[in-house]
């Protein structure tokens, strides 16, 4: 019998390494405090102070996710400082759906084994998403598992609550035969189709995270990994003035599975394809793989990563308040009789 004494470091959990990654993520979880927050970072729970005032019926509204394989390209880039903006993004873009202020944030980050520098990058883009998401980090976990991933590899997922009024709460239920249709830009290809676009990329076309890609303007590894936009500003910039009938997150799915979550049934949507920017890497990717529109829209957001639905006479007025929050907003489609998604090219 072996009688040597083992640690809980010899089992591949350093405790020590994540005590010194909380001390260097301290500074960036604190710059998304507000005054609702009620506890500082390391206590058991996280205290938030529910800011209803003025609300007849508060209602909360979460949302969960995680990055997908995109995790996959911060590791061939050796970059970590901007996945958890897309985690936020992924989450915070959700509840905005609902018409929901968010309020704060949490992150869960499993790895193969816990280096303090990389845990602290990683969380300060949740950080820097959570200010742009314009809500509170009010806690997390870093979970060591040691020959359950591998030692350079990590899954995230965070959690987002939200707060609205039940009178102005959006579930398209509002939305008529007639409305438009107003697309809002996306920063890329944000955390959805990652599966495919490596195919394309690193297995098709044998690419690498630094070769530069001139029909892109800049190398595989900056198109693939640019973060989630995340649309707080923006939505809250028209809530607080208007009333919309409905917002859709493009996500997994694209246009054909996001858009019908919130249409009413007897109702269609037709989408104008082409009356909007199209980012230039997904041109890349449907060429370099002969990739069918249809395909395209049911994968990616296409350049469109939130869309709002609001009465004809309303359009301009929106526009204007989107414009205002440094949006480019364009219409994009109309609601119509009949089911489903069409998009005209």
């Amino acid at each position: 019998m072996d009688n040597e004494k083992l640690t809980y470091k010899d089992a591949g959990v350093d405790t020590k390494e994540g005590e010194r990654a909380v001390v260097l993520m301290k500074e960036h979880v604190k710059k998304t405090f507000n005054p609702n927050v009620l506890t500082g970072l390391g206590s058991f729970g996280s205290l938030f102070r529910l800011p209803c005032e003025g609300m007849k019926e508060p209602v909360l509204v979460a949302g969960t996710d995680g990055v997908g394989t995109k995790l996959k390209i911060a590791f061939l880039t050796d970059r970590h400082d901007t996945v958890g903006q897309d985690c936020v993004a992924m989450c915070v873009n959700d509840v905005l759906c609902q018409g929901a202020t968010p309020l704060f944030f949490l992150d869960y980050i499993a790895t193969g084994k816990v280096t303090a520098e990389k845990i602290a990058d990683i969380v300060k883009g949740v950080a820097d998403g959570c200010v742009l998401g314009q809500c509170a980090l009010v806690g997390g976990e870093t979970a060591e598992m040691p020959d359950f991933y591998g030692a350079d590899e990590y899954d995230m997922a965070g959690f987002c609550v939200g707060l609205v009024d039940r009178e102005k709460m959006i579930d398209g239920s509002k939305i008529e035969e007639g409305n438009v249709v107003i697309g809002i830009p996306s920063s890329g290809i944000h955390s959805n189709g990652y599966s495919l676009v490596r195919k394309v990329f690193f297995d098709r076309l044998k690419l690498d995270v630094k070769d530069y890609v001139e029909e892109l303007g800049e190398t595989v590894g900056e198109a693939l990994l640019r973060p989630t936009k995340i649309y707080t500003k923006a939505v809250l910039a028209v809530l607080n003035k208007m009333d919309v009938n409905g917002i859709i997150h493009i996500t997994g799915g694209g246009f054909y599975e996001n858009i019908p979550r919130i249409i009413p049934e007897g109702l269609g949507v037709e989408i104008d394809y082409g009356t909007w920017t199209v980012p230039p890497v997904f041109n890349f990717i449907q060429k370099a793989a002969n990739i069918e529109l249809e395909d395209m829209c049911s994968t990616f957001n296409m350049g469109v990563g939130l869309m709002m639905i609001v009465p004809a006479d309303k359009v301009e007025e929106c526009m204007g308040y989107l414009k205002e929050a440094g949006e480019a907003p364009t219409v994009i489609g109309r609601i119509v009789k009949g089911n489903g998604v069409t998009v005209n090219a």
